[in-house]
């Protein structure tokens, strides 16, 4: 696949950005790039080291990918040429053990070098930027998921000044540098980037042993893509984005949709179990349209005919022995006959439990000389 240069595209929306946020969580890490100045100007001391380590030794996690990058006049790249993906040598950091962090402590000059002079910090600047943004596009275009991303600093130089950076800004700017000049194709693509970038800046300052200042400045970027959109035939319009994010984000969703319906369902059912049922008894050899409320929870039973310890309720019927109890079970409800006196459901003569799926049904206790003795009752769930 041929891998284009990226160059700044058009904003995106409040939903992109959310989608992409959620593209970068489901990759587990980040890319991070060390860009060191080298200057002599710099000189690590030893609080500019035990800082670097502890970004090292603390903040990195388990699938972050590292970058480091030397800069002074020019960019160390590390031997790489190629105009599409500046940044070179990557180190994955697969797991937070002391080998990992040996071998990035390995790669980071903590001493400067006297040869290298004259920084040119927004030439720095556009690699760094242009590069990583171009490592998430490249993951686009090869369908695989994008990161966030920072830039740790470490230099006395400004940076995100105004373009055409002068003596009075920066003095170690090399004369010739194409980005002395305000409007020239660098210094413009430079601010472009700038501008494009979600950029993040927190900074914390350094003193030296002669009493000389440099920062070290994190640059986080939210997880960002460029996007493009272009007219089509047929009145149609393709864009990079969102079809982007719904080959990355469908299948998680669906998951994460099937989580949260499996989730209120179980709430809804816990639900339903704790909540009391009632039940309304309606006794016909009475007037009255209604003589007793009963409450019901789950796993618990009423007696019909006499008072029974183990019930929460009892339902008065002839005789002096309980014929059977109303027994409920989650979302169900059972008539269970003791068999100690007749009890009819609906006109039938029950003998073995029998499941109730009405809302309301009729119980017939006859006594002794075989009078009815017939309960209405009604469930309200």
């Amino acid at each position: 696949m041929t891998i284009n240069k990226i160059t700044p595209g058009q904003p995106l929306t409040s939903t992109q950005k959310f989608g992409l946020e959620l593209a970068a969580i489901l990759s587990g890490g980040r890319d991070v790039v060390l860009a060191i100045d080298l200057t002599e100007s710099v000189g690590l001391n030893d609080e500019g080291r035990i800082r670097l380590r502890q970004i090292i030794e603390d903040s990195l996690k388990p699938g972050d990918t590292v970058y480091v990058v030397p800069f002074a006049k020019n960019v160390d790249l590390g031997g790489v040429t190629s105009g599409v993906n500046q940044l070179a040598a990557p180190m994955y950091f697969s797991s937070k053990n002391q080998e990992n962090i040996d071998k990035i402590l390995a790669r980071i000059p903590f001493i400067s070098d006297p040869n290298r002079y004259g920084t040119d910090i927004q030439r720095a600047e556009l690699t760094i930027y242009q590069s990583i943004a171009q490592i998430n596009q490249n993951r686009v275009q090869n369908n695989q998921l994008i990161k966030a991303q920072s830039i740790v600093w470490v230099t006395d130089a400004p940076l995100l000044t105004q373009p055409g950076i002068s003596s009075q800004v920066w003095i170690e700017t090399p004369a010739d540098s194409r980005f002395r000049i305000s409007d020239s194709p660098e210094s413009q693509e430079r601010q472009a980037w700038i501008k494009a970038l979600p950029l993040k800046v927190r900074s914390r300052p350094i003193i030296t042993k002669d009493n000389k200042e440099y920062k070290l400045t994190v640059v986080d970027i939210d997880p960002t893509i460029q996007e493009f959109c272009t007219p089509a035939p047929g009145g149609q319009e393709t864009c990079l984005v969102t079809p982007y994010l719904i080959r990355k984000l469908w299948l998680p969703g669906l998951v994460v949709l099937l989580i949260i319906t499996g989730l209120f369902w179980t709430a809804f059912k816990l639900y339903r179990l704790q909540k009391r049922w009632q039940l309304i008894v309606d006794f016909e050899a009475t007037t009255k349209p209604e003589d007793q409320r009963c409450r019901l929870l789950n796993n618990k039973r009423i007696a019909i005919g006499e008072y029974d310890a183990t019930c929460v309720d009892s339902i008065d019927c002839p005789g002096v022995e309980v014929r059977a109890y109303l027994e409920r079970k989650g979302e169900k409800l059972y008539l269970v006959p003791t068999n100690s006196a007749p009890i009819f459901y609906q006109g039938t003569k029950i003998t073995s439990p029998t499941p109730i799926s009405r809302s309301s049904f009729r119980l017939n206790c006859p006594d002794n000389r075989q009078n009815d003795y017939e309960i209405i009752i009604k469930v309200k769930k």
